[in-house]
């Protein structure tokens, strides 16, 4: 009996020295959650998406290019951004006196290395300023042809890039929004101790524990942050996570997956923690398949719009952390001139199911497994489309599978979220143009099948304008085609939800959700 109670204490003991040992060193620091975990630290070469590596490119470093609150391309470590439609260029003026963390000023020479080295490395981020063309001669290797032809150095703080035709000048600029200047010459060390003109300068990365070590960087161009020490640490389950913020682990954590809304009001009364929400820009939505009977007819996809009550939805079923989404572009976007047009109203809707001549047959409602949330709210859209006369029928399915069926068509409805991609209106053309089908196109998103000769016209006038108001005017037609044929009905942008312990002030999270805001946070003594 004693030697049980010995070892039952040298476990207990044993279990506390890991946690302990496990936990990063205090010295003040604050400690930020991330749900997902490290592959590496490197996002300019790597091969495919790094989450959590991306959420730390907003604090380790700056890119030529960022978006306003407007979603409009505005410059950032660019003071100036010149378009000569003609002439196909892009010139940007670098601003003065940009430190990196090694010491070394910014001149346009980093700014032309750190591009070619992107593309030379040959990663995902890499491949977005490269159009893929069918290749005659092996059908399995088509041909890429770049977006930019010559990338150009006049002197230290002008940097001018030309591009293959007008359509690219906006487009190159979304690209590098993504992209982090580095300093000539270290590609290769990026990868496991980066360097960038960001706030927060790279310490350590405790590879085994997933945890990054950051501090302020002194010399940062907008100036110090007040959080001068900040350790990363990655907290992927919803109940360790809760704990931590409890316990003071874990100071801050930014849209937390799997939180329920009721969680979120559970830990707003914490005594120490603090509940901010922001409107998100990210939109979750209804997919339908356009070619696929009976959803071929535009009377029952308009029906289905009436017959979903998504302000109840966002009230009882998320407590309301998020809003009603009447485009696919997120609200504010310069583009967007979208109204109001599916209010729910049953009455609306059961008259356009009899005029649709819909029978009654089920129709599927894929979605993906794992997600209560999903579930949840899928199961109330079924009961609701059913009072409306319309069968519903929810098939869960693994992502992965999920996904292929997409590509292939093989689905009437499905319901999943864009995340950042909306932020840009072309992405109107990437989903609802006429050949950018994935059956059609390589890596296409028009999943819907969707085809309409006059929204191809007016949105890919606008893509190829640089003249923003006649822009707005065109992407503005286009939208109202989309609402009114319904390939795709928005649902709601989910709001963005951090939880932080209350000695954390000024938490301004931008409707992106990135993690850019924590250089302006500031911490009570």
């Amino acid at each position: 009996m004693r030697l049980r109670l010995i070892l039952g204490v040298l476990v207990i003991f044993g279990s506390l020295f890991f946690a302990i040992s496990c936990r990063p060193k205090d010295n003040g620091a604050i400690t930020i959650a991330n749900s997902d975990k490290f592959s590496g630290l490197d996002t300019l070469s790597t091969v495919s998406p790094d989450s959590a590596a991306d959420r730390l490119r907003n604090l380790l470093f700056n890119t030529l290019v960022k978006k306003n609150d407007k979603f409009e391309y505005v410059g950032e470590l660019a003071k100036d951004i010149k378009i000569d439609e003609a002439a196909l260029t892009i010139t940007f003026t670098l601003l003065d006196n940009i430190k990196f963390q090694n010491g070394k000023p910014l001149t346009s020479a980093d700014a032309k290395y750190t591009i070619e080295a992107l593309f030379a490395a040959g990663g995902y981020k890499g491949a977005s300023f490269y159009d893929s063309k069918p290749n005659p001669e092996n059908k399995d290797k088509p041909i890429k042809e770049p977006h930019i032809l010559a990338i150009e150095t006049p002197d230290a703080k002008t940097l001018v890039i030309k591009v293959r035709r007008v359509a690219l000048i906006n487009q190159t600029l979304s690209n590098l929004v993504a992209i982090p200047i580095i300093p000539e010459g270290t590609i290769e060390q990026q990868k496991t101790s980066p360097i960038g003109s960001g706030p927060f300068k790279f310490i350590k990365f405790d590879q085994v524990n997933n945890l990054v070590e950051l501090e302020a960087f002194a010399d940062y161009w907008e100036g110090s942050p007040k959080i001068q020490k900040l350790n990363v640490k990655t907290v992927t389950d919803a109940n360790a996570l809760q704990a931590e913020l409890q316990s003071g682990n874990v100071d801050i954590s930014p849209n937390p997956t799997n939180i329920s809304a009721e969680t979120f009001d559970s830990l707003a009364k914490s005594p120490n923690l603090q509940v901010v929400q922001t409107d998100g820009s990210n939109i979750r939505y209804i997919g339908i398949n356009v070619s696929q009977k009976p959803l071929d007819n535009v009377k029952l996809r308009q029906a289905i719009a009436y017959g979903i009550d998504r302000e109840k939805i966002i009230k009882e079923l998320m407590g309301g952390q998020a809003k009603v989404a009447e485009s696919i572009l997120p609200i504010g976007s310069w583009a967007s001139s979208a109204k109001s047009k599916y209010t729910f109203d049953q009455t609306k809707a059961k008259q356009l199911v009899k005029e649709s001549g819909y029978k009654g047959e089920a129709i599927k409602f894929k979605i993906p497994s794992g997600n209560t949330a999903v579930k949840q709210y899928s199961e109330v859209i079924q009961n609701a489309l059913k009072e409306v006369g319309i069968n519903i029928d929810v098939e869960t399915l693994e992502s992965n599978t999920l996904l292929e069926q997409l590509k292939l068509g093989q689905f009437q409805m499905n319901t999943s979220i864009w995340i950042g991609g909306n932020q840009d209106p072309i992405f109107l053309r990437d989903l609802f143009a006429t050949g950018e089908s994935p059956d059609k196109k390589a890596g296409g998103r028009n999943r819907s099948r969707f085809t309409n000769p006059e929204f191809d016209k007016l949105v890919e006038e606008a893509v190829n304008t640089v003249d923003k108001a006649k822009a707005k005017e065109l992407y503005g037609k286009a939208e109202e085609i989309v609402s009114n044929e319904l390939p795709l009905l928005p649902l709601w942008y989910p709001s963005n939800m951090v939880i932080a312990n209350k000695k954390l002030g000024n938490i301004a999270i931008n409707a992106s959700g990135d993690w850019s805001f924590l250089k302006s946070v500031t911490v009570a003594q």
